[in-house]
């Protein structure tokens, strides 16, 4: 099978158009069409079924597909490999990373570059859950989320630090002196949570179902300082980890940690066993100055 054909034609699906498929390979519509007949005479079937501008896989066309995206993933895996066996110092990595986790990877940033001058670093910011599926259909090699990670995935997982979950309300909302608040005791009270799109809002979804309710959200937004600025506001309790409310100005807020502990905890992702030597060493760098999680905390190696 022509893995040229197969690219077209997964990237033909992914778009939904034979126009922006051609436009995004930078190609002619003609060329887009071609291949995918070209695969079709392959596989003895028909893959995509036209209806207007609207293109629905046939059955066939969902295996094809399926597997399209393994092989592809595969080859651009060959690729890292032997781009890192013939480079040990050299080569590129484009790490994926949430808003809510950027702001701890200053220091690791300036750190990685002058160590490793001659690796071509990039960030890709995107929504944790987001970047899980990048990581496992080969489009990034390694990506940062909140644990836990979707399971049917089957990535690798490697914790880098565990912090406590607060609670942030307008002053006077909690008890005078009160250091921390039972999750429980959030039933019936609005919440102002960051999107659903965030693997933090994931994993208290999963909390407070645990917990026996179902959460009040006043709203949610996709940026932490928002969230703060309407629980200032007196609109809801806010819920971040501790390393955003360490940088606060916290005299007009009421903040208290919740009971039970709700660890929030950014963890590397990555697909397979195998890393290249540029992922390898912005891992090192992560352990040495983000690390918090003690011993048997469940990080897992590469080679």
């Amino acid at each position: 099978m022509d893995l040229r054909s197969l690219r077209y034609f997964v990237e033909t699906v992914r778009l939904n158009s034979f126009t922006q498929a051609a436009e995004s390979l930078h190609v002619t519509q003609s060329t887009i069409s071609k291949m995918v007949r070209q695969l079709e005479e392959e596989t003895g079937a028909q893959l995509l079924v036209r209806d207007g501008r609207k293109l629905t896989l046939t059955d066939t066309g969902q295996v094809v597909h399926a597997r399209g995206i393994e092989m592809l993933a595969t080859m651009r895996q060959l690729a890292v490999e032997i781009r890192d066996t013939q480079a040990a110092e050299r080569g590129q990595l484009t790490v994926g990373i949430p808003p809510m986790i950027n702001l701890l990877f200053t220091p690791v940033l300036k750190a990685f570059r002058q160590r490793h001058p001659n690796i071509v670093l990039t960030l890709r910011e995107d929504a944790g859950q987001a970047i899980e599926r990048q990581v496992a259909q080969g489009e990034l090699e390694i990506g940062l989320t909140v644990l836990p990670a979707d399971p049917e995935l089957g990535l690798e997982c490697s914790p880098i630090a565990s912090y406590p979950v607060w609670a942030l309300a307008a002053r006077g909302t909690f008890q005078k002196n009160r250091s921390a608040i039972r999750l429980k005791s959030l039933a019936g009270t609005p919440l102002v949570l960051l999107k659903d799109d965030f693997a933090m809002t994931r994993a208290l979804r999963k909390a407070f179902a645990a917990a026996g309710f179902e959460p009040q959200i006043a709203a949610q937004s996709g940026q932490w300082d928002w969230l703060v600025a309407m629980a200032s506001a007196g609109m809801g309790v806010a819920l971040l980890p501790e390393p955003f409310i360490h940088r606060l100005a916290i005299g007009h807020l009421d903040a208290v940690r919740l009971e039970p502990e709700l660890p929030w905890q950014p963890a590397h992702v990555w697909r397979g066993s195998y890393l290249s030597h540029a992922a390898r060493a912005w891992l090192d760098i992560c352990q040495e100055m983000l690390s918090n999680v003690p011993a048997g905390g469940g990080s897992r190696s590469p080679r």
